[in-house]
């Protein structure tokens, strides 16, 4: 029990640490403060929610004793609710089929496990992607006109602070990105939380505590009524004010979550290249590289879940039945 809970302090503390470096202001804090939810994700899978949920705990309270309670809230939010929640779906389970045979005879044998699907998963990331963005946007306000501005003026002030002949078109230049900013805010979050989840799944995996299977990811979908969800938030982007901000948000973390499948549907279908790694391996450099290509992992995944692309494909490949005599 001791060492359950010594593992939960030193995940919390270092999960803190990282969170609250990004007050230092130098370049290394951001990739920390990104990798935040790391150590408790690790706990919460190598040892439980439970031993995220204490570490979580502790890390909020100190951060709230240390620098206020917006921090303690901020990080409880943004780091621990999700680092908990996301271990938790990881771990969850439940039995499909019978008993095997030989229980009686092996008391460790029992039914087969279902585990909760990767594409669930994908939609609970976009989920929390969407609540810690709007969190961090109601800090500077309750209405649109108020974030926005706030927005503004503190892109106006960093870009006078490193072009002071700045004129106005840079104005414009910053209206275009305001505009675009909680998209891409969005967007951040989505990718950082999914990369911290899929290291924190390997290192419990490499370390021998990962207590399920590794998920095929190419077969990754996203449940049917995301498409519908999808199409809401999209219209509702066109209304104003507050409400088409979190639409805009919605739809980004939602389109995020169809990149990804996009992403295994690419790697379904390019299972039969005989230069399948090096397709893959150009796709994603140009899409790190340039970013904006997503968009086309964004239009496969939306596609796929239209048409069924991996479906027919694996139907097609699938070998031809045994003549029967």
């Amino acid at each position: 029990m001791m060492a359950f809970v010594l593992i939960a302090l030193i995940a919390g503390a270092a999960s803190a640490l990282m969170f609250a470096s990004i007050i230092s202001g130098a370049l290394i804090s951001l990739v920390l403060f990104y990798l935040a939810p790391l150590p408790l994700m690790v706990a919460a899978i190598g040892w439980g929610p439970l031993c995220a949920s204490l570490g979580g705990i502790a890390a909020a309270i100190g951060l709230g004793a240390l620098f206020g309670l917006p921090y303690c809230i901020a990080f409880a939010v943004t780091v621990a609710l999700p680092a908990w929640w996301l271990g938790h779906l990881v771990l969850l389970s439940r039995p499909v089929g019978p008993v095997a045979p030989n229980a009686a005879a092996e008391p460790a044998a029992g039914p087969e496990l279902e585990w909760y699907p990767v594409g669930r998963i994908l939609l609970w990331l976009a989920g929390f992607a969407t609540l810690t963005t709007m969190a961090a946007l109601l800090t500077l306000g309750t209405d649109a006109d108020t974030i926005l501005g706030t927005l503004r003026r503190g892109l106006m002030r960093l870009l006078r602070a490193t072009d002071p002949q700045s004129s106005g078109e840079a104005g414009q230049f910053v209206d275009a990105l305001v505009r675009i900013a909680p998209a891409g805010a969005t967007i951040i979050a989505m990718m950082t939380l999914t990369l911290n989840l899929w290291l924190s799944a390997k290192i419990t995996a490499t370390s021998g505590r990962l207590r399920r299977p590794w998920p095929d990811i190419k077969t990754a979908e996203l449940p049917p009524m995301t498409l519908v969800a999808l199409c809401v938030a999209l219209a509702f982007c066109f209304t104003g004010g507050l409400l088409a901000i979190v639409a805009q948000i919605t739809a980004a973390a939602l389109m995020m979550g169809y990149a990804l499948t996009g992403f295994a549907v690419l790697h379904t279908l390019t299972l039969a290249l005989k230069s399948r790694t090096f397709w893959l391996g150009s796709t994603y450099a140009v899409v790190v590289v340039f970013g904006w290509p997503v968009i086309a992992m964004v239009i496969l995944g939306l596609a796929d879940a239209v048409f069924g692309f991996r479906e027919r494909f694996l139907r097609n490949r699938q070998p031809p039945p045994l003549p029967t005599p």
